[in-house]
């Protein structure tokens, strides 16, 4: 009988919980599904909310990779030390051979050379000039790459030094951000009698995002890397997509050919596809309850490898925007990079630009 009444007791609490909130009892995905219900304001706390998690994840980043250049750069000081220690002596006997040359200390040599009463003796003292300038040149040589090295990693430690100012630069400028959403966010939801369903609605669409968003955006992604390394091959397979004039070498790519080719690399694009327009890429997707769209543009990269690379400026899940911290997180984790000298190795990327539903790469000679 007690327990019938503790049953009784604790379905009538979540009944009355739930009725507090207006939420029906559903899966995260509902929020997705229930997207035209939400009014401007709820979209735009929800908005901030998910950006203030993601950019929270660049800051841990952000930090792991301060320590690790921190852990490179007390390393990297050690061995200058060590490396001054070493070319001190070298330094001593380098300097005590340029004295000698320049005080004529090596003059004898010639001297005796030039008195020697028979070959035999000529010939031996040949020897010995030879053996002393060996050594001596090896000494200069040895020095001279020494302080080579010596001032080689002196460049490095300072380029450390300046990406540690770099990543603590990039840390604050993102707990500034942190803090102000963080501001925001209280102040709109500071008087509002649905509060605690607002938050309730902030934290389960970031687990849905965190559990389900993210692995969607990951599974597109590393399946474009993996079709973009197809490419070049791809196009050398269909040489009407390649026109020769001269020294000039065309690849044009429509939007419906580059689809009808993701699609054989991998049937996940049936439900994502790519547009062309203004120097604009889109791919839009939607699979069950998820929804993704990805713009963006190419740009030239000469060094350290010739190509076009793809930037992500607009990444959307279920129509809310993540923020540059997580495009900037995908771009460096995936390649979607298109390199001309995997087609032919003797030529090279000279522009890139998207017109008319197609993408146009024009190449040159590599010389």
């Amino acid at each position: 009988m007690i327990a019938a009444n503790v049953h009784s007791r604790f379905i009538l609490m979540i009944a009355a919980v739930l009725l507090l909130f207006q939420l029906p009892f559903q899966q995260p995905s509902a929020i997705a599904e229930s997207q035209p219900d939400i009014d401007d304001s709820t979209r735009d706390l929800l908005q901030k909310s998910l950006s203030l998690v993601e950019i929270d994840k660049e800051i841990v980043r952000i930090q792991d990779q301060k320590r690790e250049l921190a852990a490179a750069l007390s390393e990297a000081e050690q061995g200058l030390l060590r490396q001054e220690e070493l070319i001190e002596d070298k330094r001593e006997q380098a300097g005590r051979v340029l004295r000698a040359y320049y005080m004529g200390e090596r003059d004898f040599l010639l001297t005796a050379l030039v008195s020697a009463e028979s070959l035999s003796k000529v010939l031996q003292i040949i020897d010995y000039i030879e053996m002393i300038y060996a050594s001596d040149k090896h000494t200069l040589h040895t020095y001279a790459q020494q302080y080579k090295d010596l001032q080689e990693s002196i460049g490095k430690l300072e380029a450390r030094n300046n990406e540690l100012t770099v990543l603590e630069e990039r840390l604050q400028l993102q707990r500034q951000r942190v803090i102000e959403l963080e501001r925001q966010l209280d102040q709109q939801l500071q008087g509002r009698t649905d509060a605690d369903r607002l938050r309730l609605l902030m934290k389960e669409l970031t687990s849905y995002w965190e559990t389900e968003g993210m692995k969607e955006v990951k599974t597109y992604f590393n399946a474009l890397s993996s079709a973009m390394q197809q490419l070049p091959a791809w196009v050398q397979d269909n040489p009407d997509m390649i026109d020769i004039s001269g020294f000039k070498y065309t690849i044009t790519v429509a939007e419906s050919e580059l689809n009808s080719f993701l699609v054989e690399q991998n049937e996940l694009f049936k439900h994502f596809a790519f547009s062309f327009s203004d120097n604009k890429i889109t791919a839009k997707g939607k699979r069950d309850s998820i929804e993704i769209s990805v713009s963006g543009y190419y740009t030239l990269q000469e060094e350290p490898k010739n190509g076009i690379l793809f930037h992500v400026d607009e990444l959307l899940f279920n129509s809310f925007a993540l923020p540059d911290t997580t495009r900037k997180a995908l771009e460096e984790e995936y390649d979607l990079g298109f390199y001309p000298s995997m087609i032919l190795s003797f030529v090279k990327a000279k522009s890139v630009e998207i017109k008319e539903g197609k993408l146009i790469i024009q190449l040159s000679f590599s010389l």
